[in-house]
């Protein structure tokens, strides 16, 4: 069984629930705090939308915390079945939890929740492996290139003053050597 890069699942669960809460409560603020503003009264913006705050971030919040609550268990459960912590977890995971939330509201709306959570993990871990797959060439070294001839390195500029120095223009600080 390949090692975990993260917690081991147990906390891995609590603490995807308490980011997820964190997460919806904190966007959540913000959406309900623009939210009640524009539905507010005219002279009553800002209590408006402090109470509009106050009554829906939290409730928000909740939804999140109830999304990742299931997704971290679900993918938990996904690792502990197959063996192997990979992106497919992830994907399984997203649809699996779509469509366990949204089952109350009937077959078609538990598949379309269902596709839409994994489309979206997929699009999610796809995303991440491409970012991963992209930034670790630059540590790859079989791309460093040795120089034999040390006249073929950049030249450091001359500090003597007699020296010509190529011009600085457009605004630029410093010097541009070719």
């Amino acid at each position: 069984m390949e090692e975990y890069a993260r917690d081991p699942c147990p906390w891995r669960i609590v603490d995807d629930c308490g980011g997820a809460f964190s997460m919806g409560a904190i966007g959540g603020s913000v959406f309900h705090l623009i939210k009640g503003y524009r539905e507010a009264a005219k002279g009553k913006k800002l209590y408006g939308s402090i109470n509009n705050m106050k009554l829906k971030a939290p409730i928000t919040g909740g939804n999140f915390a109830v999304w990742g609550c299931c997704f971290a268990a679900t993918e938990c459960t996904l690792v502990y079945v197959r063996k192997k912590e990979d992106p497919w977890n992830s994907i399984a995971s997203g649809f699996i939890t779509g469509g366990v939330l949204a089952a109350r509201n009937g077959v078609g709306a538990c598949l379309v929740s269902a596709t839409i959570g994994g489309v979206l993990l997929a699009m999610i871990e796809g995303i991440g492996i491409l970012m991963t797959r992209a930034t670790a060439s630059q540590f790859d070294p079989s791309n460093i290139q040795f120089v034999e001839d040390p006249s073929q390195l950049p030249q450091k500029p001359s500090t003597d003053p007699t020296s010509p120095q190529p011009p600085v223009g457009f605004g630029m600080t410093q010097p541009h050597y070719q």
